[in-house]
């Protein structure tokens, strides 16, 4: 049996055999009043989801996982910790291996998709956020084929315990370059792992496809694209089978 893995200082490992959602547990944690860096891991989902309602395969093998934060930001603010949540999967890939984030908080590895990131929010009367459950899995032992994936998938290989301790590190870490210099910086480092500026993409707005080159993103997260009708802002879609 593998050793419990150390999470950073004030951070709490809750663990589960088997959940519906790492998500739906930790949201339940977060309103009873857990406190910020209360990490929900389950062995198991039998009903794990990812953006847009997409069913996420969660048998034994693989991190299922849920962090409870409390940013005390706005709402506009909290969409920026789905990019700090990228560069800490990022940061658990193994050297010599080719990594890549791709908008809006998918990670890549070889090529393949390794992780996938969901935030959920709860926003007050005011506006602001009264907390975020982080919710990320990431393919360690094996890589589920599912017919809706646009791309193959990728594993990180190493024990999911390896994996708890490099993303729960990775998290502290970033989140406090997050609040102590704001998005700008965690902005730069996704940049610098994204795919070159003037990679052709497709990106689906709904039932509209969208194709243009990389042209970065803005200071909000917007993901820019040059397109054959000029410049154009994107805040919400799904970029298909690239790494930008």
């Amino acid at each position: 049996m593998n050793p419990t893995p150390v999470l950073p200082d004030g951070w709490t490992l809750v663990e589960r055999d088997s959940v519906g959602s790492t998500n739906d547990e930790a949201g339940l944690l977060a309103e009873a009043g857990a406190p910020e860096g209360t990490f929900v891991w389950a062995r198991e989902q039998t009903g794990g989801r990812g953006r847009r309602g997409r069913r996420w395969a969660s048998p034994v093998g693989n991190l299922y996982c849920s962090t409870v934060l409390r940013p005390e930001c706005s709402a506009q603010r909290a969409a920026e910790l789905g990019f700090v949540a990228a560069l800490a999967v990022a940061d658990v890939v193994q050297d010599g291996r080719a990594v890549r984030v791709k908008w809006p908080n998918d990670v890549l590895v070889d090529g393949g998709k390794v992780a996938g990131i969901l935030p959920e929010s709860s926003i007050g009367q005011d506006g602001h956020v009264e907390h975020v459950v982080l919710g990320i899995g990431i393919n360690v032992a094996f890589a589920p084929d599912l017919p809706e994936m646009r791309y193959t998938a990728a594993m990180l290989g190493g024990t999911v315990e390896a994996a708890i301790e490099g993303l729960t590190a990775g998290l502290a870490r970033w989140l406090s370059e997050w609040r102590r210099e704001g998005f700008a910086v965690i902005r730069a480092a996704w940049l610098e792992r994204a795919g070159p500026l003037g990679l052709e993409v497709d990106v689906k707005l709904g039932e509209e496809l969208v194709r243009g080159a990389f042209a970065g993103m803005d200071r909000e997260g917007a993901l820019l694209l040059e397109t054959p009708a000029g410049p154009r802002r994107i805040v919400s879609g799904e970029l298909l089978g690239r790494t930008a």
